[in-house]
């Protein structure tokens, strides 16, 4: 057994004996733990600062996009912010007080379905150091212990912020074992969390395509996962002008680097030619580079032309695929055929369009006159978010608190024999 499998097995049974302790205590002794792991946070923000000064040295050395940079960058307003996170998730109802059906059946017994926690989850992800705080305030607030392993890239940040939790978890009496992390990058530690079976409960990848399909492959243990963030912003032909400008660059543009980011501009043909210059001109002013289909181009000449794959491709950055559609139908064949089920939105000042468009979809996620970058466990009032599901199974969407648990049954009797 190499050492990764043996730090693997052994923080999985300290975090399923955390769990139970997580489990049988009381909501107000799990916000307890995230107002002090918060308050520490807030405690240790020039440590983490200095840590996450490291990581972008390493990255800066190597090369990278300034969209991954923005992703892994920390600065005192993102480090407060993480503390707020963990406050505003202590603030939220308990997932686990809940009663989500009660009937009774004809011989008397009543029967109750009630949350549970999921137990031990396992989260794999990139860049992004705040996720691992919003992780284990989301997994300690449902029940759950947690283990994560950012990447490489983000090693220092994500020990600092883990430091700084786990002196919170202590302060207030909590397992420190409900959260860990590995104690290095080598990627062994990966395999052993994917091949943990009966040990973790469930894994969660939150990263690029590469990573969520080494992890659906090569897993032994339940996988909550998404696929790329192919979003799209349909202008139909009675979209707003002023909206559809106002609310595109602030999909595209906003934060490119995120997955609810719009990748893929589709705009009806009957407006294109009045719009479509427009739009174009907005968002070159914001530094975006271009994509376009040819009948884009037939009314934008200098628009750079789509190469093989790009209408499938998430660019995680200021680069925008475009093209034009006859209609609605076209729209939603266009997103059918290459989106990946993630968020897709519609402009239009048409209630009827919108319904069509809303329930033809099958995104995890479809929105009316709206950016896509709402596509947040925070925006949607949920606190966080540990990762957007775009699977057909158990959460679909962000996940916040009540994805983060399953249920039982409990059945009331009164001395009922079975016939």
């Amino acid at each position: 057994m190499n050492i990764a499998t043996q730090w693997m097995r052994d923080a999985a049974a300290r975090a399923r004996a955390a769990s139970a302790v997580l489990a049988a205590l009381p909501d107000r002794a799990r916000n307890a733990a995230l107002g002090a792991a918060a308050n520490a946070i807030r405690a240790h923000a020039p440590a983490i600062e200095a840590a996450n000064a490291r990581d972008l040295a390493a990255f800066d050395a190597a090369g990278g996009t300034q969209a991954f940079r923005d992703r892994l960058a920390l600065n005192p307003a993102r480090i407060a912010a993480m503390a707020l996170g963990l406050d505003d998730i202590a603030g939220l109802p308990d997932p686990l007080a809940r009663v989500l059906a009660e009937w009774e059946r004809p011989n008397g017994l009543r029967i109750r379905r009630i949350p549970q926690p999921i137990g031990v989850i396992g989260m794999i992800y990139e860049s992004r150091p705040n996720v691992g705080a919003d992780a284990a305030g989301l997994c300690l607030k449902a029940g759950n212990a947690v283990i994560l392993r950012g990447g490489s890239d983000s090693f220092h940040s994500a020990g600092a912020i883990h430091q700084a939790v786990t002196e919170g978890l202590r302060a207030a009496g909590v397992p420190q074992d409900a959260v860990q992390i590995p104690p290095a990058t080598d990627r062994a530690y990966v395999a052993a969390m994917l091949g943990a079976a009966g040990q973790v409960d469930l894994i969660i990848p939150r990263g690029g395509k590469s990573l969520v399909e080494r992890v659906q492959a090569e897993a032994r243990v339940p996988v909550l996962a998404h696929a790329e963030g192919l979003c799209h912003t349909y202008i139909h032909a009675k979209a707003d002008p002023a909206m559809a400008r106002a609310v595109l660059a602030n999909a595209k543009m906003r934060r490119t680097g995120v997955c609810g980011a719009t990748e893929v501009l589709l705009i009806d043909a009957a407006i294109a030619p009045s719009l479509l210059p427009v739009l174009v001109a907005d968002l070159r002013v914001l530094g975006c580079d271009f994509r376009a289909g040819p009948r884009a181009r037939a009314i934008v000449p200098d628009l750079p032309p789509t190469q093989p794959g790009d209408f499938d491709r998430e660019w995680l950055d200021a680069i925008l695929t475009i093209a034009v559609v006859d209609d609605i139908d076209a729209a939603l064949r266009h997103i059918s055929h290459h989106g990946s089920e993630h968020t897709d939105a519609i402009i239009t000042e048409d209630a009827a369009a919108a319904t069509k468009f809303l329930n033809g979809v099958g995104s995890a996620v479809a929105m009316w006159n709206a950016s896509t970058q709402f596509c947040d466990g925070g925006e949607f009032g949920f606190g966080a978010e540990i990762g957007i599901a775009t699977g057909r199974m158990h959460a679909r969407g962000p996940i916040g608190l009540e994805q983060l648990t399953t249920f039982r049954y409990l059945v009331l009797g009164s001395g009922q024999v079975r016939p």
